[in-house]
């Protein structure tokens, strides 16, 4: 019988939002609400630094990097509805299934270093120094936000990619060494590598080019080469399993076999290595879910930055913050889930203090806010802000790797 697969959550177009306040609908209108938003006095707030607000983000603020979001106007699962991801569980259980993954990742994997962070990233780090951003809750796995601003807290809900992890001992491996390894194991696929790069292939941003040179990309930096012999990819096994073999579960010793050359063996029963990443069916680490809850629990007020929260995970902490009544924001091109819910109370005679609603890139909105808030004396600086030189936009094809 044909196994069923957890459905991915709110892939149809979400409703349309209500700006607010309704001069929001223009930029300076939303620079205006959103200093507002982080600038007013909160009665709640016992900082002498004034209130700190929380920040919530996800893969549309990625967008400008390169990077494509998922639920979009051009998301992924608007435009390919045939899209399924590699589950945990399909990943954990599957030989072919992970050979088929690396394999694809191992592709798309070399356009990382050409994606940096862009001008919201850096917005964020400036926010940060003028005292009024204490935290950064995000849904990404680019590391983005710790590049941009390594001294800024940062839970990242849905782990990373630039590490591989262990699924027995838990160690973690850079994901620059995997890929070395990868090569190492899979010389025609390395050379076929090459190939794709010297074609620019992976250069390009539009799909029908991509198509017209033998490639289709899906979600998460999946690049699918159609007739490629997956089946016949090697991937490493853990270096630590592979040494010392964790215990098994009857007391005994696990196994790690590898061939001669270092692949991983499947009479193998331990040593698998995986993403770093919270995987489709995968339960996010307690640790990190009590992280994501305190940042709220700390903070005077949220703001979102793109993402339709249709993960739970994401979802549930705006909630949480609502909840506490405390006020929140969003940006978000395209609607949210719920997001009635988070201003069904507001004035609405008010101007951004209670809340606000924007639908503009945040690529755009956040430097111009920066500036404003400059200008402002309600800010906080927390320290002397250091100037940043944009680096060229990467390739697209890196997005999360999740698949």
């Amino acid at each position: 019988m044909r196994k069923s697969y957890m459905r991915i959550p709110y892939t149809d177009v979400l409703a349309a939002p209500t700006i607010i306040p309704k001069s929001a609908a223009a930029l300076s209108g939303a620079v205006a609400a959103l200093h507002e938003f982080l600038a007013a006095p909160l009665s709640s707030s016992s900082s002498e630094a004034g209130p700190s607000t929380a920040l919530l983000t996800g893969a549309g603020i990625s967008v400008a990097s390169g990077l494509a979001d998922y639920r979009g106007t051009n998301g992924t699962y608007r435009v390919n509805k045939t899209y399924r991801p590699v589950y945990y569980h399909e990943f954990l259980h599957n030989h072919e299934a992970r050979k088929r993954y690396w394999a694809r990742s191992f592709i798309g994997w070399n356009t990382l270093h050409k994606a940096k962070p862009n001008a919201t990233h850096f917005a964020i780090k400036q926010l940060n120094d003028l005292g009024l951003v204490r935290s950064v809750i995000t849904q990404n796995v680019d590391s983005f936000h710790s590049q941009a601003h390594p001294n800024l807290p940062i839970v990242e809900l849905h782990g990373y990619l630039r590490s591989c992890v262990c699924t027995s001992c838990h160690e973690e491996l850079p994901r620059d060494d995997f890929q070395n390894e990868l090569a190492r194991l899979n010389p025609a696929w390395a050379a076929f590598l090459q190939e794709i790069l010297a074609s620019g292939a992976l250069d390009t941003e539009n799909p029908d080019e991509r198509r017209a040179k033998g490639m289709k990309t899906n979600p998460d930096g999946d690049v699918d080469l159609p007739g490629a012999p997956y089946t016949l990819f090697r991937y490493p096994a853990c270096p630590r399993c592979l040494t010392n073999p964790p215990p098994a579960g009857d007391g005994t010793r696990a196994t790690v076999v590898v061939d001669s050359d270092g692949a991983w063996n499947p009479t193998s029963t331990a040593g698998i290595l995986k993403p770093a990443v919270v995987m489709f069916g995968e339960s996010i680490r307690p640790s990190v879910k009590i992280a994501a809850e305190t940042m709220i629990n700390d903070a005077d007020r949220l703001l979102v930055l793109g993402t339709s929260l249709a993960t739970y995970s994401a979802w549930r902490l705006a909630k949480q913050a609502k909840d506490q009544k405390k006020p929140i924001a969003i940006v978000n091109i395209g609607g949210v889930r719920g997001e009635d819910t988070f201003f069904v109370d507001l004035d609405p005679d008010q101007t951004g203090h209670q809340g606000a609603r924007v639908e503009i890139s945040t690529d755009e909105l956040l430097p111009a806010l920066v500036d404003r808030l400059k200008l402002s004396s309600t800010a906080h600086p927390a320290h002397e802000a250091s100037d940043y030189i944009l680096e060229a936009r990467g390739a697209s094809v890196f997005k999360d790797m999740l698949s």
